[in-house]
């Protein structure tokens, strides 16, 4: 980075392409198997991915619609909110035909992904040549870090093939290593047609990624511009965390990390958790007390850990992927004290008055 910073050939690749961004883009084809077929769009968040993904889609395909799911956030941006359905986003406008459909959850039966298959089915068969994408996190992240039955994404991608429908992976909070693979997707052995990356991809700096095929990514000239993206700076950043995944092994870390965690948590045998669940270092936990996560974030801040909570009053876990043994026990440990605070009800409702829930 330090490099780019020196002599940089320009702050962006709006005219002109710089050798950070050419070696970025070639590092992320190069983790999928059809990376000839592929282009790479640079931007600066999750957000502004998922917008331009939202809206090549439609303009590339010639097709109105778009399926999504309930409880998913997309991003804060006109494209991307509107094809959200997190609460957060419901004072904006939806997308013209938007489907959306529940998110599978295991807890609720062995059928769970079946139903929801069902019910995509019986879309499809109306409006099935009108649909030009499937938007789907692989853990549905804000909407209570779900993680999805064995099989769910895979009849999602056997669906969208057989109707022509790109599929999109929304990757931003739960893909780069997070889940113990490098792709989030890869748990089930699917390739989707459009990848959107963010977050973790710029180390900090703002930097995201779609990767997708060049029918559509290359639809018209001048789709989506942002006068800074692809910048060398943030573009060697990601190389950087690339390099870092790689060299640290980082994918590997997270599935055993994320284990230890999750043990932890589990053999603490609360009253108040209900379920803990996740893949890797995206990890969640249940309560089963209305208003809780709140009160267990609030109390966990006095003791020296910054968590949320998202869903219903599911605590949300994704620390770094660095975190070490020793750091996930005691994480444990003053979770375990922060619930015990919660439930001895040493946390009254007037210090969580002035936090709006998410």
């Amino acid at each position: 980075m330090a490099r780019a910073l020196v002599d940089m050939a320009g702050a962006s690749i709006l005219s002109a392409v710089n050798e950070p961004a050419v070696a970025l883009a070639e590092r992320l084809l190069a983790t999928l198997p059809d990376a000839d077929s592929r282009r790479v769009w640079f931007g600066h968040s999750g957000s502004d991915a998922n917008d331009t993904a939202a809206r090549v889609v439609t303009a590339a395909t010639g097709r109105p619609r778009v399926v999504a799911f309930e409880g998913a956030y997309h991003g804060g941006l006109a494209g991307s909110s509107a094809i959200s359905g997190h609460p957060s986003l419901d004072h904006g406008a939806k997308a013209p035909g938007l489907i959306q459909l529940p998110y599978p959850d295991p807890r609720e039966g062995a059928e769970a992904g079946g139903d929801v298959l069902e019910i995509l089915d019986a879309h499809l068969a109306r409006h099935g040549r009108e649909v030009a994408a499937l938007f789907v996190e692989p853990i549905l992240s804000d909407g209570g870090l779900i993680v999805p039955p064995a099989g769910f994404l895979h009849g999602l991608a056997a669906r969208c093939r057989a109707h022509g429908i790109l599929l999109v992976c929304d990757e931003v909070k739960v893909g780069l290593a997070r889940t113990g693979h490098l792709h989030a997707f890869e748990a089930e052995e699917i390739v989707p047609d459009i990848i959107c990356l963010g977050k973790g991809l710029g180390g900090g700096l703002p930097l995201s990624a779609v990767i997708g095929p060049v029918a559509v990514m290359d639809h018209t000239t001048a789709f989506s511009l942002m006068t800074t993206a692809g910048n060398p700076a943030c573009a060697s950043a990601g190389l950087a965390v690339l390099d870092t995944i790689a060299r640290e092994r980082l994918a590997p870390r997270a599935a055993v990390a994320g284990e230890r965690f999750t043990a932890g948590l589990r053999a603490l045998g609360h009253p108040l958790v209900r379920d803990v669940r996740g893949r890797g270092l995206a990890i969640g936990v249940e309560l089963a007390e209305r208003g809780a996560g709140a009160k267990a974030c609030v109390r966990a801040l006095e003791l020296g850990a910054v968590f949320y909570f998202v869903g219903r009053d599911v605590l949300e876990l994704t620390p770094a992927l660095t975190i070490s043994d020793a750091e996930i026990d005691e994480g444990v440990a003053l979770i375990g004290r922060a619930l015990d605070d919660v439930a001895a009800g040493r946390v009254p409702d007037s210090a969580v008055a002035a936090y709006a829930a998410w």
